[in-house]
């Protein structure tokens, strides 16, 4: 095995190393201090409550993971569009992306209650919390591709007969593609926390519902366990875009590829 080899087996290994030494050294801190399950649970009295609740807890895992995926669709939907309006025109940029900042920038924990009175308890306030703190990245990092293509390769398209509507889709489409996969895998990971946030304030159901019950009821190890799912659908889903853009925009990595 040759060291580019070997140095590559390390790196697709080390986020498994490094999970298991975190996993031994959270164990052996409970296990030396004795630190009760109620305040803060060890990984094994997690993994024992993930056993005995699995099927309750992979019950609210799908429903969090459906609800989440309706509002992250949507936020593709609208983030896509509103992008390349942003960015294919300097006028829109200039009117609406100071006004997408400042709307980003509100907590949306203060909007929740706002979502309650108007599509009451259930699903409505978690797809509309999911959608609405993950459309953002989407948005800004399609505008960002478009916006930022050079002046010199549009006016050289532009002399050889490509009108600007052509040059948008055929160009700078494709050259925003790498920004798209990276805002999808920041997209996706801020949809789940906003499924769950919504789940915890005006859910019947799902993974945030049922972190908030276990926490009132002091079972902080099914709480826990809660988080671990959530954390793993988020991890798969962010791999899982990772792998498409790997395997569609090879050509934006040609350079780490032969490091």
């Amino acid at each position: 095995m040759t060291p580019a080899q070997r140095r590559r087996q390390i790196e697709r290994w080390s986020p498994v190393i490094a999970a298991a030494g975190m996993l031994l050294l959270w164990q052996l801190v409970c296990s030396v201090f004795r630190i009760a399950d109620y305040i803060f649970p060890s990984p094994w009295q997690i993994g024992l409550a993930m056993a005995e609740f699995f099927n309750p807890i992979m019950e609210a895992a799908w429903k969090t993971f459906w609800v989440t995926m309706v509002g992250f669709g949507l936020s593709i939907v609208v983030g896509v569009l509103l992008g390349f309006l942003i960015g294919s025109s300097r006028l829109m940029y200039a009117a609406l992306y100071p006004l997408l900042v400042a709307f980003n920038a509100v907590p949306k924990a203060a909007i929740v209650p706002i979502l309650i009175v108007w599509f009451g308890i259930g699903v409505g306030p978690g797809i509309l919390t999911a959608f609405l703190i993950s459309f953002f990245p989407i948005t800004v990092n399609i505008a960002t591709g478009l916006a930022t293509l050079e002046p010199e390769l549009e006016d050289v398209l532009r002399v050889l007969g490509a009108k600007r509507w052509d040059v948008l889709v055929k160009v700078g489409l494709p050259r925003s593609m790498p920004y798209f996969y990276g805002s999808l895998k920041i997209a996706i990971t801020l949809a789940f926390v906003g499924t769950v946030l919504a789940e915890m304030t005006a859910g019947d159901s799902g993974i945030g519902y049922l972190m908030q019950t276990a926490g009132s009821q002091q079972r902080l190890p099914l709480a826990f366990a809660g988080l671990v799912v959530i954390g793993v659908m988020a991890m798969a889903m962010y791999e899982l875009f990772s792998y498409i853009e790997k395997h569609t925009t090879a050509w934006a990595h040609r350079g780490s590829q032969g490091e």
